[in-house]
Parts: C-alpha cells; sequence; structure tokens
C-alpha cells in the first residue's frame, strides 16, 4: 500500500516561512491525526502532498511519486480540502459524476459512496440547498469515489452533528483496517483520540511530534489518582512515607499525582488504611496537545481562570 512520505518540506510566501524543513512519513494500516496550532502549517502541507502548491525546497510524495504523477489521481488519492468546493447550481449526484468521468470511475461508484456517507436521498438535490453537515459529507464522498489507497482529510468533522461524528469516527477506523493510509487534520482533541492511532504535531511549520498517541500522552501528561478513605491521617502518613505527593480535596478525597491506582491500591492494603474510593484518572490528548503546543500559536488569547 501507498504511503505519504515529506522530506524535508520548506514553503515560504515572501518572508513568512509556512513549513519549516518538515519531514514525516503517514504509513498504512493506522490513523494518523494531524495536529496543529492555527497557522502551524496543516493545510499548506496538505496542499503540497496534493500538488496545489509548489514547494520552496524538500519533497512530499505518495508511494515514491509525486500527485501530479499520477495518471488518474482521484483512484490513488482522495482528499477533503474545502467542504465548500462543490458548485452550488450541481446536484450531488452531478458534482460526483464529473469527477468520476474525469477518472475514469464507473457509475456504480457514484452510487455507492452516496449510500455509503448518507447522501442518496438528496442525491438529486442541488449543492446550494445542502446544510454545511451534507456538504461535508459530499466532499467525504468525493474522497472515497475512487476507491483510493491514501485518503486526506482536513477538518472531516466540521458540521456533522453527534451520530454524523460517530459515523466519521467508524468510517476513519474501517479505512486504517483495509490497510489503506488516512490522514486526518483536526482541532477536536478529545474527538481525534478516540480514533487516531498515531500522531503527527506542527508548531510554526515545524516538527514537534510523530508518535503513537498513547506514547504522546504518557510522555507529557502523568496519571493520578483519586482517594477516598475513612482515615485521613492514615493515609496521610503512608502516602508521605512512600514519597508520595497527597494533596486532600475540598469534597474530602485525596489527589495523588504521577501515581497508579494499582501501586496506591497495594500500599493502602498493606498498610490496612480503609478503602472508600480509588479511581484512576489519565491524562487526555487535550492536556498533552497543549502542554506540547503552549508556545507555538500564532493566535492566542489570554486563558481566564474560572
Amino acid at each position: 500500500m501507498t504511503s505519504i512520505d515529506v522530506s524535508d518540506l520548506t514553503k515560504e510566501y515572501g518572508a513568512r516561512r509556512a513549513v519549516d524543513r518538515l519531514t514525516f512519513s503517514v504509513r498504512p494500516g493506522r490513523v494518523t491525526g494531524f495536529l496543529g496550532p492555527n497557522g502551524a502549517g496543516k493545510s499548506t502541507t496538505m496542499r503540497l502532498v496534493l500538488g496545489l502548491d509548489r514547494p520552496t525546497s524538500g519533497t512530499a510524495t505518495l508511494g515514491g511519486r509525486p500527485y501530479a504523477g499520477f495518471h488518474e489521481p482521484l483512484r490513488r488519492v482522495g482528499a477533503l480540502l474545502d467542504a465548500g468546493a462543490a458548485h452550488g447550481f450541481r446536484t450531488g449526484r452531478d458534482h460526483l459524476r464529473a469527477l468520476a468521468v474525469s477518472n475514469r470511475i464507473p457509475d456504480r461508484r457514484i452510487d455507492a459512496v452516496l449510500e455509503e456517507t448518507g447522501l442518496a436521498s438528496v442525491a438529486r438535490h442541488r449543492v446550494r440547498s445542502y446544510s454545511l453537515g451534507m456538504r461535508q459529507r459530499l466532499g467525504i464522498a468525493a474522497a472515497l469515489l475512487g476507491d483510493p489507497e491514501v485518503i486526506m482529510l482536513d477538518e472531516p468533522s466540521n458540521g456533522l452533528d453527534p451520530a454524523g461524528i460517530v459515523w466519521i469516527r467508524e468510517l476513519l477506523r474501517r479505512l486504517a483496517a483495509q490497510g489503506r493510509t488516512v490522514l486526518v487534520s483536526s482541532h477536536l482533541m478529545n474527538e481525534t483520540a478516540t480514533f487516531a492511532d498515531h500522531l503527527v504535531v506542527l508548531g510554526r511549520g515545524r516538527l514537534l511530534a510523530d508518535t503513537p498517541v498513547k506514547e504522546f500522552i504518557h510522555a507529557r501528561v502523568r496519571p493520578h489518582v483519586r482517594i477516598r478513605t475513612t482515615d485521613s491521617p492514615a493515609l496521610a502518613g503512608l502516602l508521605s512515607s512512600r514519597g508520595y505527593d497527597g494533596v486532600p480535596d475540598e469534597d474530602g478525597a485525596w489527589t495523588v499525582r504521577h501515581a497508579s491506582a494499582e501501586d496506591i491500591g497495594r500500599l493502602m492494603s498493606e498498610a490496612g488504611v480503609p478503602v472508600l474510593e480509588l479511581t484512576s484518572r489519565e491524562g487526555t490528548l487535550e492536556q498533552a496537545y497543549l502542554d506540547l503546543t503552549s508556545g507555538e500559536a500564532e493566535y492566542t488569547a489570554p486563558l481566564k481562570e474560572s
């Protein structure tokens, strides 16, 4: 199957460097989340991969070939960059048919992707009558039209309702399970955590991380444990004697950072300290992402304490 390979990729717009010597690969068989603050270079990188812009230096290839080298590119690469790209006066089916004819894709694929994206019932309606979520589904249908090995989607959940978000999540997982190469750009950290296996994170055009999701979270956000007991003095003494930093909460529970529920539970059992509650709180992708990118955003507003 085809991989996406970016090597020493740089793109400059006058004095501004949007992509800065970027190198990473997107492998088949997994969903790769493409993350970064606004202005990080994600959309520019995707455009460079798809041949919609020329790099200042470096290369972006698909299976070792540039996108422009494919005779019928929709059969190899499917992409959604802008849900508003479809002509408003065409029907959804006609939009897909124009793409299909240009790449010698049979009509049966049009019907298949309309069904898969839930647009079969509105296929003969004009695109201008579509909601944002419907346009998003049409863009995804276009990306799937050629049954490609590589799928690149920019903010595919944008405009989708909760059922649509569950649908796109399951679709991405299924595509990866089929051995396809799937790259998904998103600003929704918690949603990305539900479907991504691997992450590529950018900041100011530079590569900040290229790692599995779980490793990314565990490297930046340590887990903590919430404990409730009837003998707080005994718990405080036990934690202090074992080098744990336990902090009492306002509701009477305790929070122990940088600890696992298994370790704390074993210590309390051995010491005979009563346990009313023992809950593990794992770090989230959002916490890890904010920790990494806090100094990399081009546009920021101060966060107010609640």
